[in-house]
This record gives C-alpha cells, structure tokens and sequence, in this order.
C-alpha cells in the first residue's frame, strides 16, 4: 500500500464501527467483471463476489445501463402509496423462473435479514403460531429477530440478548463432521444419510415444541456462513414430509446460495420439493439492495394490509437492477457457465490443491455449482484464514473463510472464464502452499 491508501485504510478503521469485521485492508477504487482495483490500480481477482453479490461480475454493462437510465426517471416511488412498473416488470419476469408454479405472489424489501424477517412475519401471522424450528449452523442475519435464528457463530448474536423467544435447534446434516459419519463412514455419507438430522426434528416436536404451536421450519438449503454444506439429496424430501404432516410452512432461505449460484436457478430446485415461502437476495439485483420473499397467493393474502412494507422496500432501481440481472441470464446462458466452471473448478480443486497436502492433512472438497467449500482437517486454528491472507497479500485474490473449522469458500462470480478459473486455483494453490510452509517453518506440521 502506497501512504496514501494506509491513511485512507486507517481514515475507515477509526471512524467505521469496529463493530464490522473486515477480512482486508484494501481500499478499492473501481471494479470490472472478475476483477477489483485499489486505490493503486493494483488488479485482484476477486473469488468472494461481495459474499455472492456481484454474480454476474463487477458492473456489469447490461445493469449500469439500466440503473443510469432508471435513476434518471424515477429513483424513489414508495411502495405503500403507488405501484411502480421496474417491479411490476420484475414480477413478470421472476414468475418464469420461480421453482413452482405455486409461486406466484411477491413481497420485496432491501436486505437478506429483513426478508427473513418478512417471511417469519407471514408464517405467524398465516399459521397463528408463534415457535420456530431452525437448524444447527444456519444464518439468517444480524437483526433481533434474524440473529434469533442464527447459530452459525457466537459472534452474531452473543451478548444481545435476550433474543426473540420460540426458537428452536435441530442438528444440520453436516455429514463430514457427523459422528455417525466418522464412526462407519463406509456405511453412513452424504449419498447415504443416517438420517439423525431428520429424527431430530421429529424428537423436538415430541419434546420441545408441538406442531400446534409451530408456525415453521426455517432452513438455507445450503449452509452458507455455517461452512457451505450441501445436505444429502433425502433430507429435503424428508423434512418436506415431516412439515406437511404437521401443518408447519417450510421456509427456505436462498439468500446466500440461490439465483444460479448452484447450477440452477434456486437451490432447492437439485432437491425436487416445493418449499412454502422461499427467501432470496444479494445476487437478485447484481449489487443493488433488493430482496424478496414469494409465496403463494392464498398464503399471502392472510396478512392485512398495512401489516408490511418499509420505506424502501423494493426500490425502483433495484427492481431495474434486477429486472436486467434476469436478462442477462438469459442472454448470455449464465447457468450453463456456472455447469461448465463448475465441473472445471471441482476437477482442479481434485487434482491441484489435494496433491499439496501431506498425508496427515484431510480436505473435504464440496458444494454445487460455483458455491464450493475446502474444509481442512489436521491443521492447528487460524489455518483457512492464513491461506486467505496469503492470498489477498502475496497473490492478489480475494478468498473468504466460512463456518467454525478450518473452511474457506469459493464464490467467483457467475460470469467467471475458464482462464479466471484456472488462474485462481493456481493462486489458491500457492497461497495454501504459502501457509503450509508458514506452518512447517513454526514446527506446528
């Protein structure tokens, strides 16, 4: 960093909540596709996405376009006094590529947490119940009400409390560190579950909290802060049973891991069940706040109006921002990029970054599509993050941890070439190479 760039770095660290962690130092400038550039124009690779915001790249043409030619006709048109066309558009639009057809009725807001939040607030207000079922690892955002459900880290909700009550705990299938995994893992994997997840649920709703007074099961289909852990293909179909049984709605939060980020539009799609509300954000307008829950009519129509909306909620150059995010995918065959980089990634990740460890080093590799996940074992604390700082300091790629173990993710964007994808597992590697030798130096491998 030139003096310039330290100062404006220590500018941020002394008048920026130190409430916000931050997994870099740099000051950035501008950003391009795959690519961000500091205040140095030093160029990095970024693997992160704004956490899987930016899908479709940094800036994309096709959405600048469109926010600039928006934000020149009308940048604010408050939800609750007037209709809109960006999000009258963007619903006819998102209808088609909706995993049922069941889906036809849409409640948009600005963050990931607050559509959680809508998505409690209708499931109550539609069961007339009030208890929660969460799963062991998820994360559903930093709000009261969210961080009630959160249980991917202490950090997010430790020393706030008392917390919003009703909440209840099931284990996710998280099979790499299932002890029952561990014990037979020949016999019992993620292709063939134990399915103790699934009788936990049942146990709690005999124990803890009765379907009578359960309003819903709320659930990321893929685990995201929580360590991007895919469930076993049963365990959706399973739950899926269990909620129909006892009239309880399903959520399912695809904030993190939804529009194409998994190979198909929405992640539950790979898991063949219909959830009752689903939760989406971040990538839904490349950048822009904007976020959605969608239901079906029937359901929705329970709640009176004035019961929801925000000042904000689904600002019109977010939904123009959206609108041309679908767009693209549809021009420019997204998801059949993410297939192809997807199998391209999980073949070098095989054969590159597993050839470096030594044998007292375990790596589980997994994920869907470009949400992929590299879990080490036999590492001391501090490992995952060790090879991300080698990244972004000796290497110039943006790589993130995840999860309570020694766990980075990898999210490139969704527009990511096959030479990005070969360049960064190239720089992953030598970043992992880098900590290795940093840990052999230490005598601590």
């Amino acid at each position: 960093m030139s003096q310039s760039a330290k100062q404006l770095a220590e500018f941020g660290k002394q008048h920026i909540s130190r409430g916000i962690s931050r997994s870099t130092n740099l000051v950035i400038e501008r950003a391009k596709g795959s690519y961000l550039y500091d205040v140095q124009g030093k160029k990095y690779l970024d693997f992160s996405s704004g956490i899987g915001v930016t899908s479709l790249g940094h800036c994309h043409p096709k959405v600048v376009k469109a926010v600039q030619e928006q934000a020149a006709k009308l940048n604010h048109a408050q939800v609750n006094i007037v209709f809109h066309k960006p999000m009258l558009d963007l619903i006819g639009k998102l209808k088609p590529v909706m995993p049922s057809t069941q889906f036809d009725s849409f409640f948009f807001w600005n963050s990931g947490a607050e559509a959680v939040e809508a998505a409690i607030k209708l499931a109550r207000h539609a069961t007339k119940k009030q208890n929660l079922i969460v799963f062991q690892g998820g994360y559903h955002g930093r709000t009261v009400g969210t961080m009630s459900l959160t249980t991917s880290k202490t950090i997010y909700r430790g020393r706030f409390g008392p917390l919003m009550p009703g909440v209840h705990v099931a284990p996710f299938p998280y099979c790499f560190t299932c002890p029952v995994h561990r014990a037979v893992p020949q016999k019992h994997n993620i292709i063939n579950c134990c399915d103790n997840p699934i009788e936990q649920v049942e146990l709690l709703l005999k124990q803890q909290t009765t379907p009578d007074e359960t309003a819903a099961v709320i659930v990321e289909t893929i685990l995201g802060e929580g360590g991007y852990v895919p469930p076993p293909k049963s365990f959706f179909p399973k739950l899926r049973e269990i909620c129909t049984k006892n009239n309880i709605l399903l959520i399912v939060d695809e904030v993190q891991c939804g529009f194409g980020r998994t190979g198909k539009m929405f992640a539950i799609e790979h898991f063949g069940i219909t959830p009752d509300i689903l939760v989406m954000a971040k990538a839904i307008a490349s950048g822009f706040p904007l976020s959605c829950i969608v239901s079906n009519k029937e359901l929705m129509d329970t709640q009176p109006p004035g019961s929801m909306g925000g000042t904000y909620s689904g600002n019109a150059v977010s939904c123009a921002a959206a609108l041309a995010t679908l767009e693209v995918f549809e021009e420019e065959k997204i998801l059949e990029n993410v297939n192809n980089r997807s199998s391209q990634l999980f073949s070098l990740l095989n054969s590159r970054v597993k050839s470096l460890l030594p044998p007292h080093i375990g790596l589980d590799i997994r994920g869907l599509g470009l949400m992929v996940g590299l879990e080490f074992t036999g590492v001391p604390p501090g490992f995952a993050a060790a090879v991300a700082k080698a990244g972004v300091e000796n290497h110039d790629i943006i790589l993130l941890t995840t999860g309570i173990y020694e766990t980075l993710r990898l999210i490139p964007p969704l527009t990511v070439t096959a030479d990005e994808i070969n360049d960064g597992v190239e720089r992953l590697s030598q970043a992992i190479d880098m900590a290795l030798k940093k840990l052999e130096k230490d005598g601590n491998i």
